[in-house]
């Protein structure tokens, strides 16, 4: 299973304001910071990790079955989903099932 430490990030709008974007670690909502590492709640369907990569505002990671999955921050479509919504647990990437 999926560990992970550190805070959520900030984002900036359009209109140039600071957005928190709490959640961001794959914990779920209501968890924007954590100190040492924690294992996930999702279990990437029973799967084993095998390569996973951070950015700011996002995290993905493959799983032993090949599967793509990701979490984080979903605007502009960054995440893979075919929309815009914030994951804030790891969800699996249909488009590469």
């Amino acid at each position: 299973r999926l560990s992970s430490c550190g805070s959520g990030a900030e984002a900036t709008s359009e209109e140039g304001d600071e957005e928190e974007l709490p959640g961001l670690l794959g914990h779920g909502d209501g968890v924007p910071r954590l100190e040492t590492p924690t294992r996930l709640p999702s279990s990437l369907g029973g799967e084993r990790a095998v390569f996973v990569a951070a950015a700011r505002t996002f995290s993905c990671s493959v799983s032993a079955d090949d599967a793509l999955w990701s979490w984080g921050y979903g605007a502009e479509g960054r995440l893979g989903h075919g929309d815009e919504k914030t994951q804030l647990l790891p969800k699996k990437i249909e488009a590469f099932a």
